[in-house]
């Protein structure tokens, strides 16, 4: 064998050895070849992680829910303050009308006009 083929079987068998402790050690490779740590046992933490991702999901719903109904008009606190308001407005009694006539223009009365009446 030539000194090449001797280089060539030793980088081999290290490349060989160092994936396996990758293994061992749970580092995995994704299809683009990103390395990334899987631990012991891969799977069963990527599912727990899927299971958190979902509930963080469920918990972000949930908290616009309470953020819409402690916001809403439809609360009790609001329902409660309408109806004060209301209750204020008819004790008030009814608004003075808005005057959309002009008024009469008074008249004058002269001494004429009051000898002949």
């Amino acid at each position: 064998m030539g000194g090449w083929a001797i280089v060539a079987i030793v980088a081999i068998v290290i490349w060989g050895i160092v994936q396996i402790a990758k293994a061992r050690a749970g580092i995995v490779s994704d299809v683009d070849g990103n390395e990334s740590f899987a631990g012991k046992d891969g799977l069963a933490e990527r599912a727990e992680l899927d299971e958190t991702r979902r509930e963080i999901e469920q918990l972000r719903e949930r908290l616009h829910v309470l953020e819409r109904i402690a916001t809403n008009e439809n609360t009790m606190d609001a329902r409660e303050r309408a109806r004060i308001a209301a209750e204020i407005e008819a004790l008030r009694g009814p608004s003075e009308p808005a005057i959309t006539k002009p008024l009469p223009k008074p008249t004058v009365s002269t001494p004429d006009q009051e000898q002949s009446q």
